[in-house]
């Protein structure tokens, strides 16, 4: 009997988180799935620490139950973080630049949208302190004084 203990192990995920995956893949022009995976975990584990209430659960819904499950796995933060600050703290947590890791959110974030669509994101959008906007592909609105 041959054993394959050797060879590289594959994730086998849903067909829901593979296109997730390939949409990430061709958005952030990332070599390989696996790499687009590890930007996915990483954003959407640190959404998770900043997303709370209604609009977490309702994200989680239209997600791939792989993403789904990343994205709660988290404990909501205490003190939430702007976007810029969002950045810095992914980019911290990996070591990787902040050019890469704001590369990174905005690929991510650009699956999350197709998958939320427009109404939950802009209610995600109303819950998250000022800078978002722009990590999810649209202006910055504030409103008028």
């Amino acid at each position: 009997m041959i054993s394959d203990r050797h060879a590289p192990h594959q994730q086998s995920y849903g067909t829901a988180y593979e296109q997730m995956l390939e949409k990430v893949r061709y958005e952030g022009a990332y070599p390989t799935r696996e790499r687009a995976d590890e930007a996915v975990r990483l954003v959407l584990a640190g959404l998770g620490r900043q997303l709370t209430g209604d609009e977490r659960v309702d994200l989680a819904r239209c997600l791939p139950w792989e993403a789904a499950r990343v994205l709660t796995a988290q404990i909501p933060d205490t003190q939430p973080l702007t976007g810029w600050a969002f950045v810095k703290d992914l980019a911290a947590r990996t070591g990787a630049s902040l050019a890469t890791t704001r590369w990174d959110t905005g690929s991510v974030f650009s699956a999350v949208s197709a998958y939320a669509g427009p109404n939950l994101i802009t209610r995600i959008l109303h819950q998250l302190p000022t800078g978002y906007a722009l990590l999810f592909g649209r202006a910055e609105l504030t409103p008028a004084a």
